[in-house]
């Protein structure tokens, strides 16, 4: 094993040490201000590449807030999962996936076939709703 492996394992670690720590979605520039802050320095760009590892190993959930990619290590990490999400707040709520039936017949109806689906739902949450009364 080399030194550089053993750096990008070190690395990973940290960052899925601080992700546990985050209740809610956090952006690589705060998840690497975190880690500096626990004294682990990591650069920026490995965070990037950390989280985009973590993120197609299915190991962080990750969603899009106000332009920004946002990660969050989930409570229903192992299994599959949706959010509705606050467009103000940033607010996220788990939710369960359509069925799966449902996405087929629509993807069939096209003519397509499914191979994977993403599915986030954009609205404005409770307390949201209220502040704009």
């Amino acid at each position: 094993m080399t030194d550089r492996s053993l750096r990008q394992t070190r690395q990973k670690e940290a960052v899925r040490r601080v992700l546990r720590g985050q209740r809610e979605f956090v952006s690589a520039q705060e998840l690497h201000e975190l880690l500096d802050q626990a004294g682990e320095h990591v650069g920026l760009a490995t965070v990037y590449r950390q989280l985009s590892s973590l993120s197609q190993s299915g190991s962080v959930d990750t969603i899009e807030h106000k332009g920004t990619q946002l990660y969050r290590l989930c409570a229903a990490q192992r299994r599959h999962h949706h959010h509705l999400v606050c467009e103000a707040c940033g607010k996220t709520v788990e939710i369960q996936p359509p069925h799966e039936d449902w996405l087929r017949s629509v993807a069939a109806a096209q003519g397509f076939t499914v191979s994977s689906h993403t599915l986030e739902v954009y609205g404005l949450c409770p307390d949201c709703q209220q502040d704009a009364r």
